[in-house]
């Protein structure tokens, strides 16, 4: 059985149809701000990690989650989820491993992403 495609094509149609005069413009800009938005947010989740902020640690994962979902990247999101609720639940003592599983996730989806925004995906 395959695996889910990292990106869901469904969410980026919905995307491209929001300017769909552009030639994928708009989606490429998207996931351009979407990168660097989750660059800050992981480091902001390894600043809080780092400092034992677990309700700043939460937010950020928060975020990442809300982005993930809004870019069709369901993994990110559901590993953002796990991180969260983690957060929030237990505090930060077990948080590290799965904070690697959410830069893991990042990394796959941004290969993608950059083969999006160069045309090649």
């Amino acid at each position: 059985m395959s695996e889910p495609p990292l990106l869901d094509p469904s969410v980026l149609a919905s995307l491209q149809a929001l300017n769909p005069d552009d030639k994928g413009e708009f989606v490429r800009e998207i996931a351009g701000i979407f990168i660097e938005d989750t660059q800050d947010r992981l480091a902001e989740l390894d600043r809080d990690l780092a400092e034992g902020d677990a309700a700043k640690f939460a937010r950020a994962a928060h975020s990442i989650k809300g982005s993930a979902a809004n870019m069709g990247a369901a993994a990110l999101g559901a590993a953002a989820r796990r991180l969260e609720a983690e957060a929030k639940d237990a505090g930060l003592g077990c948080a590290g491993p799965l904070l690697e599983a959410v830069k893991a996730e990042f990394a796959k989806v941004r290969v993608e992403l950059e083969k999006l925004r160069r045309g090649t995906a």
